[in-house]
């Protein structure tokens, strides 16, 4: 029996780290097809959406199957909970990359507009921050996990100073209102995706430590 539960938590890490290579890529992709304009790259993003559902919804499956056969306790229930709950935040993540591609290929079909230092700050970071995130769930580090859910300050900071560019900008344009709501989304989206993140960092320091530190990291 425990071998048999050993190969079952071996083979739901293999599928985790599957499902966390797939939403990274798609974070990467979106993000090139916004600094690119490229609709027909943001398109791939929005067709690869189901994939990871799908991959979400085995993940999960998975999970459950363990959690009735088993029954874990201790550090085994606290890893099979911690991969629920990331699982869900890695789905999320893709579907607000999805919801970037979808302001990529309306804004590509619009003339050219000024895109604030802010955006690209924003979505290096989110990425940096995901791969620390799945990173710290791959080595069990507490340590990096802590700082992603720090470095989450600093995406706030840029979301924030996102407003006054977008209300100068519907000001002076206000024809273009539309296309300057659709570019503040993609900010909102990048934020949401730090927040899931964070949200994975917490689940890891919570997986290994066995304490939930929500909103505190030191």
């Amino acid at each position: 029996m425990a071998e048999h539960f050993l190969r079952e938590i071996d083979k739901l890490k293999k599928s985790l780290l599957s499902v966390s290579a797939a939403v990274e890529e798609s974070i990467r992709t979106s993000v090139r097809a916004f600094s690119e304009r490229d609709a027909e790259l943001a398109q791939q993003v929005i067709d690869n959406d189901d994939v990871i559902d799908q991959m979400e919804v085995e993940v999960e499956e998975e999970c459950l199957k363990i959690l009735a056969l088993h029954q874990p306790v201790a550090i085994d229930l606290r890893f099979v909970i911690s991969v629920l709950k990331i699982n869900n935040d890695l789905e999320r993540i893709a579907d607000l990359a999805a919801n970037i591609a979808a302001r990529v290929i309306y804004l590509s079909a619009k003339p050219h507009m000024e895109v604030p230092n802010a955006i690209p700050k924003m979505a290096e970071l989110v990425q940096k921050m995901l791969k620390q995130s799945l990173d710290s769930l791959i080595k069990m580090d507490v340590d990096l996990a802590r700082k992603v859910c720090l470095d989450d300050d600093e995406i706030d900071g840029l979301h924030s100073d996102m407003y006054p560019f977008v209300e100068t900008k519907i000001a002076a344009e206000p024809e273009r209102t539309a296309e300057w709501i659709q570019l503040l989304g993609v900010a909102r989206y990048l934020e949401r995706a730090a927040d899931h993140t964070t949200n994975i960092a917490e689940d890891v320091m919570y997986m290994v430590e066995g304490k939930i530190k929500r909103h505190k990291y030191n």
